[in-house]
This record gives C-alpha cells, structure tokens and sequence, in this order.
C-alpha cells in the first residue's frame, strides 16, 4: 500500500461518518464549555446572531480557511484539515495541523487575545483526541494563536483536561438527545460581549425568576 493509497479501515470509518448526524461540531466543544445555554441555542436550535465580534472573527479567519498545505521551516503545516472521533461522536476541521520532528499537534486560530475563559482549551483539547484517534499517535500539546498578541499560547493536554472535554461532550451529546435549553450563566461577565444576549435575554430572564408565580399579572 503506498502513502497515497486510502487505508481501508479509515475509509469505512469516514463512511460511517458521514452517514451518521449525531456528531458534534468541534467548535461547539468551544461554545458548550463557555456557556451551555449558548450551545443549545446555536446547536440544537440553530439559531445564530451576528455582531462586530463575529464578523471580525470570519475575516481573521479567511486566510486560515484556504486549506492547503506547505513547509514552514522545518515544519509542515495542512491549513484546514479535517478530523473527528468515533470514540466521542465529536467532528470538524482543525485550522491548522502542524508536524515538526515526528508530532504531530493542532494549532487553532483565534481574533482576540488569550482571556479568562478556558473554552479555547477545552476546543484545542478535542481537536487533539481527534487526531489521536485518526493516527494513532499521542498529541501532548497543542497551540492558540491570538490575533490580538500574534503569538502562541501553549496549551498542554494533561488529564484533567482531557476529562473535562469529555464531560463537556456527554453534556453536548445528552442536550442535543433533549433538546433542553440551559438556563443563563450566573456569570454576566460573559454574556456582555456574546452576540446570543438580545435572543438570551439573561437579565430578563433573571428578573422573572426573582418575581416568581404571577409574574404574568406585571404585563
């Protein structure tokens, strides 16, 4: 069998694949580990608002998005490269796959600069278990480059993350079978820049709560 040659076991995998509709975007890996309710909205209802923060982040990714591949180096570099894991039902493209010196490691790309929340991480980290799954090599590390900074930010896949992305893929899983939409996060330091907040409507949302039964009588 020659390089260029499809290994068949990885082509009956692909079939299986496509053929199925239960798989996870890798991206929502990023949305679900920021706030549930976010993945419910633009996961399992499809619903997707646009603002400043979206647009910029379509545009920084137009280059990324090209595909391809080439030396860079003494690495090489496949923009765009497809993944996925049967073990987790989880799919999706990397921005970039990098391999330098026999590893292999994903590296995404992201508009602004490295921040509090770990859902980067946690969306790197799935991207990781994917390409472990699909070589069959280990991926210790992988990277974050933020357009903000234009550096890397180094992202090691220890345990402990590696157990939280698979958490956070039996939740993605379990909403999606529902259809249950989360409550808002308790967090509103998120929701400020979140392009879902005129269709979440969390502080609304935590006002009916407070005034409990009989809020109806306000209108």
């Amino acid at each position: 069998m020659t390089q260029d040659t499809p290994n068949p076991a990885q082509v009956s995998s692909l079939i299986l694949h496509l053929s199925s509709f239960d798989y996870i975007p890798l991206a929502m890996i990023n949305a679900i580990a920021y706030c549930p309710r976010r993945f419910g909205y633009e996961f399992v209802q499809a619903e997707m608002l646009v603002n400043d923060h979206v647009v910029e982040g379509v545009l920084r990714h137009q280059g990324v998005d090209l595909g391809g591949s080439a030396w860079v180096g003494e690495a090489v570099q496949q923009r765009r490269a497809y993944v996925w894991s049967d073990a987790l039902r989880v799919a999706g493209f990397c921005d970039l796959i990098e391999e330098r010196a026999g590893a292999a490691y994903p590296v995404e790309y992201k508009k602004g600069r490295p921040g509090r929340w770990k859902s980067d991480h946690a969306q790197l980290c799935a991207q990781a278990l994917c390409l472990e799954e699909r070589t069959g090599r280990s991926v210790e590390r992988g990277y974050i480059f933020y357009f903000a900074t234009r550096r890397r930010e180094e992202v090691v896949f220890s345990a402990e993350l590696r157990a939280e992305v698979a958490q956070l893929v039996a939740e993605a899983h379990r909403l999606s079978a529902t259809g249950e939409l989360p409550p808002p996060t308790d967090n509103p330091a998120k929701c400020r820049d979140c392009s879902l907040q005129p269709l979440c409507l969390p502080d609304e949302l935590k006002r009916l709560a407070v005034l409990g039964r009989g809020w109806e009588d306000e209108l």
